[in-house]
């Protein structure tokens, strides 16, 4: 089978209007992908800048995929949250929708993995996340696909 290894990190964060940041992330295949070694997903540490402005995580992406066709091809997909003043982040919001209403909410947050009704969904840029991730290939060539 073709293989494709992804290593790197998660470096960090700049240019969000809060402090307090963290991360949740997860890597999405297709169904003919399987994953050999590695995490899927994961959440950094909360990191609260001291004066630059510049949120530091280093959280390590390391994960080793192999696959028959190149339908389906790995998506990593991010998520920024930040901590309140007491160290909450989403169960308050929660409390918050449930009693009194509140901002609009995905019921199925699998919708920002389809193409089709994606791109209905209208979004607001916050900030920046900084990734480094090299992609290691093996064996592609033998299943026709060049790189």
């Amino acid at each position: 089978m073709a293989e494709v290894h992804l290593i790197g990190q998660i470096i960090g964060a700049s240019k969000f209007p809060n402090q307090s940041l963290f991360c949740k992330w997860g890597i999405h295949a297709g169904g003919g992908w399987k994953v050999i070694s590695g995490l899927k997903e994961g959440q950094t540490q909360v990191d609260s800048p001291a004066c630059d402005g510049i949120t530091y995580w280093c959280h390590p992406v390391d994960i080793h995929f192999a696959t028959k066709g190149i339908q389906g091809w790995p998506k990593l997909h991010l998520q920024v949250y930040h901590l309140d003043q007491f160290g909450r982040s989403t169960l308050r919001d929660q409390f918050v929708q449930y009693f009194l209403g509140g901002g609009p909410q995905l019921k199925n947050p699998d919708l920002i993995y389809s193409g089709n009704d994606r791109y209905r969904l209208q979004t607001e840029t916050m900030g920046v996340v900084h990734l480094e991730l090299g992609v290691v290939l093996r064996n592609f060539d033998k299943y026709g696909v060049e790189c």
